[in-house]
C-alpha cells in the first residue's frame, strides 16, 4: 500500500504537470481566444478513460468530463493498434465531443506495455469552417453547417503526422494560420507534459504511479458519498428550460428527476425535450458532465476532481432528446444545454437542501462571433467575446459582478482591449457594469457587463449563440430575476433588428460605423427585496450599481440625499407587498407540455400581470426554485371575494412543492412579443 506522505507528493505532481500544460498552451498558442481568453482545459487520463488530475478552479468541467468518452471512442475505433508515439484528435459530439469548436488532442503514453497516465488538451478553436465566421451560429439546423467533423482519427502514426489528414482539416477552416498555429502549440503542450510524466514514472516507479491512482480515486469517491448520504433521502423533479425556435420563441424543457438513495444520486432526464433542429443539442456527455458539475459544486466543492467523485452518480439520458442527440441535430450550443441541466438539477436539489441554492446565472457560452476580411491583410479575421455576467445570491451574501461562475474555469472574463484593437478592425468605445442588472433579493444577484465595440470594416458579420436573451436568470427562495442577455447592433443612432429571436444571429452583415453592444445578464437574487437592509440598497445606488428609480420601485427604499428615510420607506414597503398578487395553484388535465410547462390563468389574473396566452409567468417558492410557466389559456375570472386560482399539472405542483390549494405568488416573466 502506498503511504501517505508519497501520495501527497505525487498528487500534487499530477496538478503540478496539468498547471505547467496551461502555462505553455497561453505561451505558445496563436488565436487570442486561446492566449488571452484561455478557452482551452488540459487533464491528465488513466488508460482506463479515468480523469487523474486537473487543475481545480482553471480547467472547465465541460472541457475535461466529457474527454472519457472522447478516450473510450478512440479505444473502440483502434482497439489495440495504438502505439507510443501516437496522437489523436476528436471533437464529434455523439461519440463524446463538446461542440465542434471544441477539439481535443489525446496524447497516449505507455508504461510497462500498457496505457499509462496521458495528457490530453481540448481547446476551442476559433474556426472549424461551417456557415459563418467562428462556426458557431444561432441559427444553424444541421450539424454540416457549424463545420468540420473530427471522429476519433490519428493524425501523428509513431511519432510521423499524417500531413494529407492535416492539410485535409486545416482546408476547411477559415483563418489557416492560427489553426496550425494552434495546433502546434497544442501538440508541444502535451509532449512537454509527457516527459513530466515519464520522469514521475521514473522516479516512483510505474505501479506506485498506478497505485496513486486508484487510491486517489477512491478517496474522492467516498467524499463524495459522504456528502450524499447528508442529504434528505427521496425524489425531486424541477424543469428549466431553452430558448428555442427561429421565428419565435418555442422553448424546449430540460426536466430533471433527482433520487437520493444512500449514498448515491440518480439523474433521470426523462421527459426532457425531443432534439430540435435548432443548435440547442447536446451528444451523450454534456448532460451527465452538467449533472456531475452542479452536484460537486453543492456537495463537495473543496476536494480535487476525478472520475472517482462521478462513481455515486448515474445520469439518464434519453436519446434522441436535446440531451442526447442523434445525427444530424447541431450541437453548438451545448455550454448552453449544460447550464440548463445544471438549472434543472439544481432546481431539483433545492428541495433537498432546505433552500441551500444560490440564484440563477446567465445560461451558456454567450457566444458573439465578429468576422470578415481583415482590411490590411485581406485574411479572415474572427473577433470572439464570451461575456461573463453576474453569479447568483446566496443566503448570506451578493452575488459577483460579472466573473466567470462556480460552474465555469478561471477563463478570461473578456479579452484585453489593448490585444483586441491590435488584432481586429474594431474599437472598444465602453465597458462598464450594467446597472440594474443584477437580480433583487435581500441578498443582490451580482451584475452583468456592458461592452461598446465600433465595427470599422466593411463585410464584417455577426453570429451569436447565447441563452436567457428571452427568460432571465431566475431568483430563488422569492428573489428577483436578473437581467436578460442583450446581443444588438446600433447603426445611425437605431436599433437595427439581427434576428426574429434574441440571442440566436447568423452572419449578420455590419457596415463599418455599426456599434455592437453586449449586455450580460446579471445573476438571480436571493430571498425577498423587501427584507434587504436599506443601508445595502443605498450604498449600491451610490455604487451606481441600483439606480434610485429602482431602489424605490424594486427594494421599497425612499432615499432623501443618498440616506434612506426610515418612515417613508416601511410605507413604500408596505404598499409593495400588498399589491403582490397571489393565486391558488391547483391540478387541471391537459397541461402537459414537451416543449415548457403550461399554466391557465383566470382573466382577471392575467389583466393584473399584464400577459396573454404564450406569455411567460413564474411561480415564487419561497424555499427554492421558482417555477417558470407558459399562459396556455384564460378561465373565467374567480369572484371578486375570493383567491383567484391558477390550474397546473399535477407533476407541475410537485416540481414546486405546493400542496393542491396552496397559495403561490405569481409573476410576470415575460409577455410573449419579442423584441
Amino acid at each position: 500500500m502506498i503511504d501517505p506522505i508519497t501520495l501527497e507528493v505525487v498528487r500534487e505532481a499530477f496538478v503540478s504537470i496539468v498547471r505547467e500544460m496551461r502555462v505553455t498552451l497561453v505561451r505558445t498558442a496563436y488565436s487570442s481566444i486561446l492566449y488571452e481568453g484561455e478557452d482551452f482545459s488540459c487533464v491528465l487520463m488513466d488508460g482506463g478513460a479515468q480523469i487523474v488530475a486537473m487543475s481545480r478552479g482553471q480547467d472547465h468541467p465541460l472541457h475535461i468530463v466529457p474527454i472519457g468518452w472522447s478516450m473510450k471512442a478512440v479505444r473502440e475505433k483502434f482497439g489495440d493498434d495504438i502505439h507510443p508515439g501516437d496522437v489523436f484528435l476528436h471533437n464529434e459530439p455523439y461519440t463524446g465531443g463538446t461542440h465542434l469548436n471544441d477539439v481535443a488532442m489525446i496524447y497516449p503514453l505507455f508504461a510497462d506495455g500498457e496505457l499509462f497516465v496521458s495528457p490530453v488538451v481540448r481547446a476551442h478553436w476559433g474556426d472549424v469552417g461551417g456557415m459563418s465566421p467562428g462556426s458557431l451560429s444561432g441559427r444553424a439546423t444541421e450539424i454540416f453547417q457549424e463545420g468540420v467533423r473530427i471522429p476519433p482519427i490519428r493524425v501523428v502514426e509513431k511519432g510521423r503526422p499524417n500531413q494529407a489528414v492535416l492539410d485535409l482539416i486545416f482546408a476547411n477552416m477559415r483563418g489557416t494560420r492560427e489553426r496550425v498555429g494552434d495546433f502546434r502549440a497544442m501538440l508541444g503542450t502535451c509532449r512537454k507534459a509527457a516527459e513530466r510524466v515519464e520522469a514521475l514514472s521514473a522516479r516512483y516507479g510505474a505501479p506506485t504511479i498506478r497505485e496513486a491512482v486508484a487510491d486517489l480515486m477512491d478517496r474522492a469517491e467516498a467524499r463524495m458519498r459522504r456528502a450524499i448520504r447528508a442529504l434528505r433521502p427521496g425524489e425531486y423533479v424541477y424543469e428549466a428550460h431553452l430558448e428555442a425556435g427561429r421565428e419565435r420563441l418555442e422553448p424546449l424543457t430540460v426536466r430533471a428527476r433527482v433520487t437520493v438513495a444512500g449514498d448515491t444520486i440518480d439523474v433521470d432526464l426523462t421527459g426532457t425535450s425531443p432534439q430540435t433542429a435548432g443548435p440547442t443539442n447536446v451528444g451523450p456527455a454534456m448532460a451527465p458532465t452538467g449533472a456531475f458539475t452542479i452536484i460537486k459544486s453543492f456537495l463537495d466543492p473543496g476536494s480535487e476532481v476525478n472520475s472517482g467523485a462521478f462513481r455515486p452518480l448515474t445520469v439518464i439520458t434519453p436519446p434522441g432528446t436535446i440531451v442526447n442527440a442523434d445525427p444530424p441535430a447541431p450541437c453548438g450550443g451545448m455550454v448552453e444545454v449544460k447550464y440548463c441541466v445544471e438549472s434543472a438539477v439544481m432546481g431539483a436539489l433545492a428541495q433537498a437542501l432546505d433552500g441551500k441554492v444560490a440564484g440563477d446565472l446567465k445560461g451558456g457560452g454567450n457566444h458573439c462571433y465578429v468576422g470578415g476580411p481583415h482590411p490590411s491583410t485581406g485574411e479572415t479575421f474572427i473577433f470572439y467575446e464570451y461575456p461573463a455576467g453576474g453569479t447568483g445570491g446566496f443566503e448570506g451574501g451578493d452575488g459577483s459582478n460579472t466573473v466567470r461562475a462556480w460552474t465555469e474555469s478561471d477563463m478570461t472574463t473578456l479579452q484585453p482591449i489593448e490585444a483586441v484593437e491590435q488584432l481586429y478592425p474594431v474599437r472598444i468605445e465602453r465597458t462598464a457594469l450594467r446597472e440594474d442588472s443584477g437580480g433583487p433579493g435581500r441578498w443582490r444577484g451580482g451584475l452583468g457587463l456592458t461592452r461598446t465595440v465600433r465595427i470599422q470594416a466593411r463585410g464584417a458579420q455577426l453570429s451569436v449563440l447565447a441563452e436567457k436573451s428571452v427568460l432571465p436568470p431566475f431568483g430563488v427562495c422569492g428573489g428577483g430575476a436578473g437581467a436578460t442577455n442583450r446581443f444588438w447592433v446600433r447603426r445611425d443612432g437605431r436599433r437595427v433588428e439581427t434576428s426574429p429571436l434574441p440571442g440566436k444571429v447568423s452572419g449578420f452583415l455590419l457596415e463599418p460605423g455599426d456599434v455592437l453592444l453586449m449586455e450580460s445578464s446579471g445573476g438571480g437574487g436571493f430571498g425577498d427585496a423587501l427584507d434587504r437592509d436599506p443601508a445595502s440598497v443605498a450604498a449600491d445606488v451610490r455604487e451606481g450599481y441600483v439606480s434610485a428609480a429602482a431602489a424605490e420601485a424594486t427594494y421599497g427604499v425612499v432615499l432623501r440625499d443618498s440616506v434612506p428615510d426610515a418612515v417613508a420607506t416601511a410605507a413604500s414597503r408596505e404598499t409593495l407587498r400588498a399589491a403582490r398578487l397571489r393565486v391558488r395553484v391547483v391540478a387541471g388535465a391537459g397541461l402537459e407540455s414537451a416543449r415548457g410547462r403550461e399554466i391557465r390563468l383566470g382573466a382577471d389574473v392575467a389583466a393584473r400581470l399584464g400577459v396573454a396566452p404564450g406569455a411567460v409567468v413564474e411561480l415564487v417558492n419561497p424555499r427554492g426554485a421558482p417555477l417558470r410557466a407558459w399562459v396556455a389559456s384564460l378561465m373565467a375570472a374567480s369572484p371578486a371575494d375570493a383567491v383567484p386560482f391558477a390550474e397546473l399539472a399535477p407533476i407541475a405542483l410537485r416540481m414546486l412543492a405546493a400542496a393542491e390549494g396552496a397559495e403561490v405568488e405569481v409573476r410576470a416573466v415575460h409577455s410573449g412579443v419579442l423584441g
